[in-house]
């Protein structure tokens, strides 16, 4: 990454101070600084300190690195390339971070290494779609009819970390980004269990199809993007493989020819939203639009759980960190390559710093090693 020069670091100083709500005046007396040489500093026209940038940071909750060094290179051109006032800045920076917590780590650590994804060509047709998906599936160890369970292990094996925050209502769906080597895809865990399996098989797509960065806003629900409309489909052929799903919704209706009851057991089975379940149907010819329409209605109850013996699951859960990344951040704490505070910042505040492992005390003549 980059060094920043003292005009987009006093440009990124402006805009976390704007994220906080604070005014110039504000943030000075805060940093005890004049309001006019906080200008200056976020003008360009004057460098800031080491230490009133420490004093800066710890204001406005941001770490030193955010201010002297620049995003990954996929996140800036997507920044350049995106129109004013798009509003994905919540996940936007969170893929930063998560970004630069990644490549921390793999630097440090050499056991986190991740597979460099070489890009398959884009799929062009309905049936190309359906065979890149079966292959995926076979890539992750998935059988033909089984149900894509245990996502985020899983996709660890293709080089994808998998990060899943709480970023509210009004976030976008999901975001992911390559690095050097492999990648990391964030899930927005405001979304129901469904909705966030689609957005992570959704992002897989971007990922093995090397798009270089991509932010997501309400994934299956757009009609106005080919590529996206294409990698929507991609996402429910990975969650729902057609040969079973369509054997078992035949299974199913077969008898008694309860569609409600068909649709809450598959949706069930495969840990998808009624939504994805409808819209799979209805591609693979399964239903017609009167149907699907009705599928998409339909609500799982308690009863339905109780009368048809479901096993609820709430897979992806925020706040979920790879295991991997977790693993080798314990790996530096233990080595002492990072201190208890960094480690915690490392893990995203998700554990108390109580949860990290005790380290073993030194001999006493263990001071002749640093001395």
């Amino acid at each position: 990454m980059l060094a920043l020069d003292s005009a987009a670091m006093g440009s990124r100083i402006s805009d976390a101070r704007n994220r906080q709500g604070m005014t110039q005046a504000e943030l000075a007396t805060e940093i005890d600084i004049d309001r006019s040489a906080l200008a200056k500093i976020e003008s360009g026209t004057r460098r800031v300190s080491a230490l009133e940038l420490a004093r800066i940071a710890s204001t406005l909750g941001e770490r030193i690195e955010w201010f002297v060094t620049d995003a990954p290179a996929a996140i800036v051109s997507h920044r350049n390339a995106q129109a004013p006032g798009t509003p994905d800045a919540a996940i936007d920076r969170m893929i930063e971070q998560i970004a630069r917590n990644v490549e921390f780590v793999i630097e440090q650590d050499q056991s986190l290494q991740l597979e460099n994804q070489e890009g398959r060509d884009r799929p062009r047709s309905n049936e190309s779609i359906e065979e890149q998906a079966h292959s995926v599936r076979g890539r992750l160890g998935l059988e033909a009819s089984e149900p894509f369970s245990d996502m985020s292990r899983r996709v660890n094996s293709l080089g994808l970390l998998t990060f899943v925050f709480d970023l509210g209502q009004e976030a976008a769906d999901a975001a992911s980004l390559l690095l050097s080597n492999g990648g990391v895809a964030l899930v927005n865990g405001h979304l129901q269990v469904g909705r966030r399996r689609l957005a992570l098989a959704h992002e897989v797509g971007h990922y093995v199809f090397a798009d270089e960065y991509s932010v997501d806003w309400r994934i299956d629900d757009r009609d106005d993007d080919a590529w996206e409309g294409r990698l929507d489909r991609f996402a429910r052929a990975l969650l729902l493989p057609s040969r079973a799903v369509v054997d078992r919704w035949n299974e199913l209706t077969s008898h008694d020819g309860n569609v409600r009851a068909a649709a809450v057991k598959i949706a069930s089975e495969f840990q998808v939203d009624m939504s994805t379940l409808s819209r799979r149907l209805s591609e693979l010819g399964v239903v017609n639009s009167d149907r699907a329409g009705f599928i998409r209605s339909v609500r799982t109850t308690r009863a339905d759980i109780v009368d048809f013996n479901l096993v609820p699951r709430d897979e992806l859960r925020p706040i979920c960190l790879p295991k991997r990344y977790e693993a080798a951040v314990l790996r530096l704490f233990r080595s002492e390559t990072v201190s208890p505070a960094r480690a915690m910042e490392l893990l995203f505040d998700s554990w108390e710093v109580d949860d990290l492992p005790e380290l073993p005390k030194l001999p006493q003549n263990a001071i002749w090693n640093f001395v």
